[in-house]
């Protein structure tokens, strides 16, 4: 730091401030900043002070007015019950006040549960290189379409995803594709898994990978997931699967199926359902070790020969490549990583087996039990599922689910005549009363 007049944070003296406005022709700091008025702070925020019991009998009339309503909902955010040793491990200023984890000498504890986090996906896919996480399972899937487009020996510009894709997750698939010239193209599905047929006679040279998900995202256990890694194989395309860590505990090992990257959704695990925050998966073959996008934590040893962690392979990252980065993630799920890990630790292998067993013989259990309902027809697929399960009524399903969060539960609409539930540990006590309503509304 050079002066005396600046805090670590802000190193700059007056003196050097001034120097580098002048350099710039402006006159001070705010030149600098086109702050629209109507939100350009004045020096006064308008909010009358309070003591915090006013405050937090306000925040309690404002919380009262939000519905109190039991969430059947899924499609990529799935709640869990989170054991409470994950919140009081987690929230050890340790963690709390790290960032991104470059210097290992101060950063072993944490550098070690992320290796330990990366050690458990890899253990669960069967590939062995993983990143210690990802912004989401979007953002996952959009950076393996980037890293096929690297990777691949010849020209192609497409890539294929099922006809059953969550909006959002497509959204923002097309955004990355769209700044690496590639066109994102759908393939058929049939009776909620991938249409294998359709999808050879679509997959030529000019794919560079093919997409597909386990389980799908109306909850379906993709049956045929070999042979798809078979068309991608044959047309020389990157195989990407995608999952999450709950569902990778029961499914078929995604290596084992050819996939050369698995991308996904790790917060299943370590977080609340939040409709948002996420945790991205991303692991893949020795081959591509090089290209993986993200952090790696690396295992070695220091100068007294003990074993040491960290961050490993930073020629890859933009704080060093710049625009010859193999992506621009700026930071990483760290501390989330951190959670995940230490809910699948506290579960154990044979617990995270039982909780995926759970969430297939739950779904089984529900869609029966509504399928014996007259004006109802569940599950639509006859696959096996994991959480959830897609349901034909014959009233329009838009009103059906004004009606249900009426009687207090929330289930999705995801066509006129279609429905989806799903149903988890957290929501698995309430599913008499959501049997009842349906039967009330239908």
């Amino acid at each position: 730091m050079s002066g005396t007049g600046g805090t670590p944070y802000a190193p700059h003296t007056d003196s050097e401030t001034a120097e580098m406005l002048s350099a710039i022709g402006v006159d001070d700091e705010e030149a600098l900043f086109d702050i629209p008025e109507p939100v350009a702070f004045d020096g006064e925020f308008g909010i009358d002070p309070r003591s915090e019991r006013e405050i937090r009998a306000e925040c309690s009339r404002i919380f009262a007015r939000n519905d109190d309503l039991t969430e059947f909902l899924g499609r990529g955010h799935y709640g869990h019950y989170v054991p409470s040793v994950v919140d009081h491990l987690a929230d050890r200023a340790e963690f709390l006040t790290s960032y991104t984890q470059y210097q290992p000498e101060i950063s072993q504890g944490f550098l070690q549960a992320l290796f330990e986090y990366q050690s458990m996906l890899v253990e669960l896919t069967g590939l062995p290189v993983a990143n210690c996480s990802m912004y989401d399972a979007a953002t996952a899937l959009g950076e393996a379409a980037t890293l096929a487009d690297r990777v691949r020996s010849t020209s192609g510009d497409t890539v294929l995803v099922p006809e059953h894709l969550r909006e959002g997750k497509r959204a923002v698939l097309e955004n990355y594709c769209a700044g690496a010239d590639l066109t994102v193209e759908s393939y058929p599905m049939a009776d909620g898994n991938a249409d294998v047929d359709a999808l050879a006679d679509r997959a030529g040279d000019d794919v560079v990978m093919v997409y597909a998900e386990n389980p799908t995202v109306r909850g379906c256990i993709e049956e045929r997931l070999a042979a798809i890694g078979d068309v991608a194989a044959d047309a020389d395309a990157l195989f990407t699967l995608g999952s999450d860590l709950v569902s990778l505990a029961v499914l078929e090992e995604p290596a084992g199926v050819g996939a050369d990257v698995v991308v996904g959704e790790a917060g299943a695990l370590g977080l609340p359902t939040a409709y948002g925050m996420g945790l991205g998966i991303f692991a893949c073959s020795d081959d591509f070790l090089r290209q993986v996008p993200g952090r790696l934590v690396g295992a070695g040893e220091d100068a007294g020969g003990d074993r040491a962690f960290t961050l490993t392979l930073q020629t890859r990252e933009q704080h060093i490549r710049k625009e010859r980065a193999t992506s621009n993630i700026c930071t990483n799920q760290a501390w989330v990583a951190l959670r995940a890990a230490i809910h699948a630790a506290t579960l154990g292998p044979d617990g995270l087996v039982d909780l995926a067993n759970d969430c297939v013989r739950e779904a089984a259990a529900l869609a029966d039990r509504i399928d014996d309902l007259k004006g109802a027809a569940a599950p639509v697929h006859d696959r096996h599922h994991v959480r959830e399960f897609a349901v034909r009524v014959d009233q329009p399903a838009a009103a059906i689910v004004e009606d249900l969060e009426a009687e207090g539960f929330a289930v999705h609409a995801i066509g006129e005549h279609l429905l989806q539930v799903c149903v988890t540990d957290l929501n698995a006590g309430r599913t008499d009363g959501l049997v009842a309503a349906f039967e009330e509304v239908i």
